[in-house]
């Protein structure tokens, strides 16, 4: 996964809020002194209990969790596999990609994908493949009549692909054509860039895909890639919907239970040495406004100190009360959009991150703006008033991550595959509840070091007032696209 969580907060326009603003104001001063939304009772939340979905560990290894769902008579799945992009060789990154692609278009080898499009089409069925950072995964969904049908289809696909090179080319067309765009867009450039600074430009959750690369996979590449993950023991089978779970169990044991157990897949091993400190320039002359980001090394989930710092990033930048938010935004002016987070991953570190998009004359302001909230968060605890509304929008919105079966029957597949206790949601709760303004402040101090973060900026740096030199010595990013190898 390339720029992961480097999404920024877009929170819309001044001129709207000017709009909101001056209607504002023309209401009767009797009606705002009332604020009658204030005496609206906010109830506690309930006890966060979600229905576990049932785990069956067969004897080859393969884990499988199944969850009723009989509000609607559909029944979806999805198998997990180990191994992605950050597992494959560096000389032919995009490889998960391309295998994740091909796979489903290729077919079967009963049926052609072209075949298989038109067979789901008629059922309002789906099968899909898909290639991420630490997995790849074949996902069915159907009308429950249709499951054996489906599931059949899906078994076929996992069991016996038929990879073909002329999908594997299309693949690879509409993958060089992602290539050749992606300095279009300046703040796609500024989080690629920023990923890269903080993991390394060869780490495999930093490095891109290049059109050499691209080239260099075959098809015997994703073959070889299929038959080194596809293996029992590598693999989740969730299952959710309108179906009973004894009976269901019964048709998957008939499925996976015959395949024999592979060799265990090892994830590579990568160093998190964080980014070198500095200023950085990634000169885009077309543009009239400037994507900076101050970044820096996260955390992992199954950190102690996870709850505190969620609620730390909650005050710091969560939505149009945070502290980011209305002093680098709303009092100051200084950016369009603006946002950040402590970033947390399950196995390896997260990314800090603090970024706005700003008019190119104010690049350098609102550089310092954003440093001093960093700065800000370490020397002033949050208020009661903070701390409240901070621990509060995070578990509202956390009860609406997981209020369906499907939601956290997805959520147990990831702590499944990452090794974490099932309970980890009902701990979360707790957790937060517990974070107190003296946690806040001794996270923010423990983890977030100003001399360790680097600033990358994209912009037109002949309208930069003042130049960006004044923040410290600039260092040049090359984003010069390498050209198509030659045949």
């Amino acid at each position: 996964m390339k720029n992961p969580s480097m999404k920024l907060f877009v929170l819309g326009f001044v001129a709207p809020l000017t709009v909101s603003v001056a209607l504002a104001q023309a209401v009767p001063a009797h009606a705002a002194a009332s604020q009658p939304w204030k005496r609206i009772a906010i109830p506690p939340l309930h006890e966060f209990k979600p229905v576990q979905p049932r785990r069956v560990e067969l004897a080859n290894g393969l884990i499988v969790l199944l969850e009723e769902d009989h509000e609607l008579p559909f029944i979806s799945g999805r198998i997990v596999i180990r191994g992605g992009s950050r597992d494959e060789p560096a000389a032919k990154v995009g490889l998960a990609s391309l295998y994740g692609q091909t796979w489903r278009t290729s077919g079967t080898a009963k049926v052609s994908g072209d075949a298989l499009d038109d067979l789901l089409d008629a059922k309002a069925a789906t099968v899909e493949t898909g290639g991420g950072q630490a997995t790849s995964s074949v996902s069915w969904s159907s009308l429950k009549g249709d499951f054996d049908t489906v599931f059949g289809i899906t078994t076929q696909l996992l069991l016996h692909p038929d990879f073909k090179q002329d999908k594997l080319q299309l693949a690879k067309r509409r993958t060089e054509a992602s290539i050749a765009r992606r300095n279009d867009d300046a703040s796609g450039i500024a989080g690629r860039e920023a990923t890269q600074l903080v993991y390394g430009a060869d780490s495999p959750y930093g490095r891109e895909t290049e059109f050499a690369t691209i080239e260099a996979v075959g098809l015997d590449d994703l073959k070889a890639w299929h038959e080194k993950t596809v293996t029992p023991n590598n693999m989740i089978v969730a299952v959710s919907g309108d179906f009973d779970s004894a009976a269901m169990e019964a048709k998957l044991r008939t499925a996976f239970e015959p395949l024999p157990k592979g060799a265990p897949f090892q994830t590579l091993k990568a160093s998190f040495p964080g980014p070198k400190p500095g200023v950085y320039l990634a000169e885009k002359t077309d543009v009239d406004q400037s994507n900076v980001y101050i970044v820096g090394l996260g955390t992992t989930e199954d950190n102690p100190d996870y709850y505190a710092l969620d609620v730390m990033n909650q005050v710091f930048s969560g939505g149009f009360g945070s502290r980011v938010v209305q002093n680098v935004r709303t009092k100051l002016g200084l950016a369009y959009d603006v946002g950040g987070s402590f970033g947390a991953s399950y196995d390896h570190p997260g990314m800090f991150y603090v970024g706005a998009g700003t008019k190119s004359e104010s690049t350098v302001e609102a550089t310092k703006a954003m440093m001093a909230e960093i700065g800000r968060l370490k020397t002033v605890p949050p208020t009661p008033d903070e701390l409240r509304k901070a621990k509060e929008q995070v578990l509202n919105s956390f009860v609406f991550n997981y209020d369906s079966p499907e939601k956290v029957l997805g959520e147990q597949v990831t702590l499944a595959f990452f090794g974490y206790p099932t309970d980890f949601l009902e701990r979360y709760r707790v957790g937060i509840d517990k974070v107190t303004s003296a946690d806040v402040a001794r996270v923010a101090n423990k983890y977030i070091d100003e001399s360790k973060l680097a600033t990358v900026v994209v912009g037109n740096a002949a309208q930069f007032n003042p130049p960006l030199s004044s923040l410290g010595k600039v260092t040049t990013l090359d984003i010069t696209i390498p050209p198509m190898p030659k045949k």
